[in-house]
């Protein structure tokens, strides 16, 4: 049988053995959305999964914090994400990859470069007055990233420069927003600017309720695909995230749902272009359709 247009793009792609550089916003994205791409690649190419936002802050926190830190049963951030990190280097251990923590702060957690003037003393009292994003629910979950975020966004694409160097003809793997957590568009916009080959991945399990941003899909032309490998497999690794599956599937159980990634429709069927460059564009914008299962 012959394989469906991802299955073949990412077949060519393992056989140029060319590097493939995966970015994951937080702790856990990377295999909660891709998971079983990268038990089946991890083993026939040279993958990196390149976690961005690996860092707490020391207190006093914001209200959501706070939330959120009751919601995984921790106390003091920096431990919990002293605790995340070495987590998610045992899941990633065991697919083969390599592994890079970036070391930047997360959006929930990330303070003003440059605190507002006066706001020192209250700062202490009202830590929503430091923040790049204030509260979770109207800043860092709206789809949108903030002005002040210009430099997280510079070290986001050196990191991918460092990474998957121009010249290595190598394929970004980047979040495509589903859900609209600031630091998950943050890491996308990094990696439509690039200049690589991008295959974009859909945000699960956000992406069980949510869609995507149909101006972005519509403006890089993307076309989605389905891949069903390896899915048992994957629930079993995002089981490895302790401090926070019960978080994320409050029921217990994690939804065996297919891994959806876009492609640019020619690349849903041609291997990346030259070192750098994407594949050349064959026609207009489509919207997104969903492909069948891989077999």
């Amino acid at each position: 049988m012959a394989d469906d247009p991802l299955t073949g793009f990412v077949r060519t792609v393992v056989g140029s053995d060319v590097p493939i550089l995966v970015l994951s916003p937080h702790l856990d994205d990377a295999v909660l959305s891709c998971g079983g791409l990268l038990g089946w690649a991890g083993r026939r190419a040279p993958v990196t999964v390149a976690t961005l936002f690996t860092e707490a802050a020391p207190p006093p926190y914001t209200l959501s914090a706070r939330q959120y830190l009751k919601q995984t049963g921790a106390g003091d951030a920096e431990e919990l994400f002293a605790e995340r990190r070495a987590e998610d280097r045992r899941v990633l251990e065991r697919l083969d990859v390599a592994i890079r923590h970036v070391g930047l702060v997360d959006g929930l957690f990330r303070r003003l470069p440059r605190p507002r003037p006066g706001t020192g003393r209250l700062a202490r009292l009202l830590p929503e007055v430091a923040q790049v994003y204030p509260t979770y629910r109207l800043h860092l979950s709206r789809g949108r990233v903030s002005p002040h975020d210009a430099e997280t966004l510079r070290l986001v694409a050196g990191t991918v420069d460092e990474l998957l160097p121009g010249r290595s003809g190598g394929l970004l793997l980047a979040p495509l927003g589903v859900g609209g957590h600031a630091d998950h568009v943050l890491v996308r916009t990094a990696a439509e600017r690039s200049g690589r080959p991008v295959v974009y991945y859909s945000d699960f399990p956000y992406d069980q309720h949510a869609g995507p941003d149909a101006r972005f899909t519509a403006r890089n032309g993307l076309v989605a695909r389905a891949w069903e490998r390896g899915l048992d497999r994957k629930a079993e690794l995002i089981r490895g995230y302790g401090t926070q599956v019960d978080a994320l599937f409050p029921d217990g159980r994690v939804p065996r749902a297919p891994e959806v990634y876009l492609l640019p429709g020619a690349t849903a069927t041609d291997p990346p272009g030259p070192a750098g460059k994407p594949a050349p564009a064959r026609g207009s914008a489509r919207g997104v359709r969903t492909a069948g299962g891989v077999p």
